[in-house]
């Protein structure tokens, strides 16, 4: 009886053993696929930036659309964009049965939207621009850093990345209670994106803030960034969602993203950030920072060359404005100080007050011009310019050292090893060690950092000592079983409490029978899609891996070792897998340890081809770029119509070829967009986009 009791152990320590690497494996693809494509993003919009920077317009038309381009949400001056989402112009028929929403807002408000939500009904969009409205003016007057106590509250909740899955949630809501005086929230960004719903999300979010403004407190994450949406789905959803309004609705959203805090503090001892943070993380300068001049993270907003006088030197502490006082005299003197008129008799009140109000005014665009607040900025004073303005002598910072403290607070991830270096795995942000978080802590008399922006499979992790928790609220965020969602909740004792969770369906109507052998089942569910979704990035590099085979293979036998072939897969795709442990996976076993690697490629290649019916060599080009065309397609497609007029193409090849010093008549341009229309009809759709580079891939 010991003898089989202790052979049983050993079978079932080795069998969980090989259950754990397997969960561990398919882990490491889902993560590296997934970093792997937030690289593409980056280095494509890099590549849009330089053409941007290093391109000279010809005329004013051209200068107009190039600007639009990227900073679409920073084109809106105030009074415009209030006339161009203006939500009274937007009629409700009678017809309508969904939600209705009246301002100011009431707890019934929200919980009759949680329940069209769940019966899958859709606000009006009259009610959605308002909504976005409402929202806006209360997170202009908002800090940079929330600061929340636990005084006035039980405990504050913290929830993590939710990526459009409204169900997540529901089941939080319904786990941990709605939002109320005595349930705080803290949501830590990334609301959108990925998920089918994150409208939803926000739109059942913006509600509770309005309700309950000092219980429910949003950071922005790196995907509250319109060139993010571009690429993971949000605009997309809108657009599919709101197709008459669905311009207004992306515009103001746009504009209530750049508008969000950028970071939390609990009781000022418990920072919450969505990314992390980096050697040079000040929270004084978050403090400062105009928030909404970063519409786009991606992209650092350049000053303008007037303004470059006025910035502060690294070298020596001082500024230019210092080093130059002719310059300095200049630059005052091009923005003198206005005089006030004589005031008019107190006798006449209304012409008073109109006096008071433009005398304000004026000093206010004066001093306005002074911090350099540029002039499609609002016109109203907002929390963040009141900070500056009333900090006129303290320390200055340069448009890119402000760019800099927002990209790595959303972008960051913490490492094990000591120091601080650039994340070249996401492309953004930096890679922050224990040491680095010991001086943060130090420094602000914290005691512990709250961050999410990495999937984790229990839902939580802790790291540096327990000094850094990642806190992730999308459970089932690669497949359904690859992970649990779960929040924190911390009381005036600051100590975490966690509740984990799946919003997992499937889970819910198993029998007791499948029940016992679900971890194996759920196991080879994901471990499937994980390798599913390796195979198709195998695929798309079909040709840069037959070159590498290649270079293996001196006398052409078409074979190769293994080993060579592990090695020759990393070097074309860059992953950073274990490929020898997943090749039993990817590779049939063969007795002499050497694969036949074109009929291996044959192989994926009749597996995709099953599922599309499209010529290999073509369906290679468009697994390989379908993301980055995609997303290309709706840069050039600024009015989000999903059709490319063709001004816009105009416009985007004249971008191109400055760059690429291909000269082309505006006669040949037209021609070539002409050619691209199939159909004819005026337009370029995503379907005729894709098939001009097939026709080019062929021609080749």
């Amino acid at each position: 009886a010991f003898k089989a009791a202790v052979l049983i152990q050993r079978w079932y320590r080795r069998y969980v053993a090989r259950l754990e690497m397997r969960r561990r494996c398919t882990w490491r693809i889902f993560q590296s696929i997934e970093y792997a494509c937030e690289q593409d993003q980056i280095k494509l919009h890099n590549f849009f930036s330089y053409l941007m920077d290093h391109f000279t317009p010809n005329s004013s038309k051209e200068s107009d659309f190039i600007s639009r381009m990227f900073i679409s949400g920073e084109s809106f001056k105030e009074a415009e964009l209030e006339k161009y989402c203006d939500y009274e112009s937007v009629e409700v028929p009678d017809s309508y049965t969904g939600p209705r929403l009246s301002f100011p807002l009431l707890p019934d408000h929200a919980t009759a939207l949680l329940e069209a939500f769940k019966q899958k009904q859709q606000l009006h969009a009259r009610y959605v621009l308002n909504l976005l409205h409402e929202t806006r003016k209360h997170l202009k007057q908002l800090p940079n850093i929330s600061h929340v106590s636990t005084c006035y509250s039980e405990e504050v909740t913290v929830c993590g990345d939710l990526h459009g899955q409204l169900d997540d949630l529901f089941l939080i809501f319904y786990k941990n209670g709605l939002p109320s005086p005595s349930k705080s929230y803290v949501f830590n960004g990334d609301l959108v994106d990925r998920g089918k719903q994150s409208l939803e999300i926000l739109i059942i979010l913006f509600t509770f803030l309005l309700i309950y403004p000092k219980e429910v407190h949003l950071n922005r994450g790196n995907h509250e960034d319109h060139m993010v949406n571009l690429r993971y789905g949000f605009t997309k959803e809108v657009m599919q969602k709101y197709k008459v309004h669905g311009k207004k609705i992306l515009k103001m959203i746009q504009n209530v993203f750049c508008w969000l805090p950028l970071a939390t503090l609990i009781d000022q001892k418990v920072l919450i950030i969505h990314g992390g943070i980096s050697d040079t993380t000040d929270l004084d300068m978050l403090e400062k920072i105009q928030r909404n001049k970063f519409v786009s993270v991606l992209r650092g907003k350049k000053r303008k060359e007037s303004n470059r006088n006025v910035e502060i030197q690294e070298t020596n502490g001082e500024s230019k404005a210092e080093a130059d006082p002719a310059g300095n005299e200049a630059a005052l003197s091009s923005c003198p100080q206005p005089r006030p008129t004589q005031a008019p008799s107190m006798a006449n009140k209304l012409e008073f007050s109109r006096w008071v109000r433009q005398t304000v005014q004026e000093q206010i665009e004066w001093c306005r011009r002074l911090v350099d607040i540029s002039e499609s900025e609002e016109e109203e004073l907002t929390y963040s310019s009141a900070v500056s303005l009333t900090d006129l002598d303290g320390p200055r910072w340069t448009r890119q050292e402000e760019w800099k403290q927002i990209l790595d607070i959303l972008w960051s991830d913490p490492m094990p090893q000591e120091g601080c270096r650039v994340n070249t795995v996401r492309g953004g942000g930096c890679y922050f060690g224990p040491d680095v978080t010991g001086k943060m802590l130090e420094k602000y008399s914290l005691q512990f950092l709250i961050r999410s922006h990495e999937c984790k499979q229990e839902g939580y992790e802790f790291c540096h000592n327990r000094k850094v928790l990642t806190i992730f609220s999308a459970s089932n965020y690669y497949e359904i079983g690859s992970n649990r969602g779960a929040y924190v909740k911390l009381g005036p004792d600051l100590v975490p409490h966690f509740v984990q969770y799946q919003a997992n369906k499937t889970a819910h109507t198993l029998t007791m029978t499948q029940r016992q052998g679900f971890p194996v089942a759920l196991i080879s569910r994901v471990e499937e899609s994980a390798f599913r979704a390796l195979r198709e990035k195998l695929f798309a590099h079909t040709s840069a891996l037959i070159s590498t085979f290649k270079a293996y293979d001196k006398d052409n036998t078409g074979r190769i070792t293994l080993s060579n072939w592990a090695t020759a897969v990393e070097s074309v795709l860059h992953l950073g897998l274990p490929w020898r442990m997943l090749r039993p996976q990817l590779v049939r076993s063969t007795a002499d340890g050497m694969l036949e690697y074109k009929s291996w490629l044959d192989n994926l290649a009749m597996e995709q081809r099953s599922q599309e019916h499209i010529q290999s060599s073509l369906l290679e080009v468009i697994y390989r770029n379908r993301s980055n065309l995609e997303t290309i397609f709706r840069i050039i497609d600024r009015d989000h119509s999903g059709l490319i007029s063709f001004e816009e193409f105009h416009q985007t090849w004249k971008l191109f070829s400055s760059h690429m010093n291909v000269e082309l008549t505006d006669d040949g341009i037209n021609d070539l967009v002409r050619s691209i229309d199939f159909n004819k009809d005026g337009n370029i759709d995503f379907n005729e986009f894709l098939e001009a580079f097939r026709l080019v891939k062929q021609s080749q």
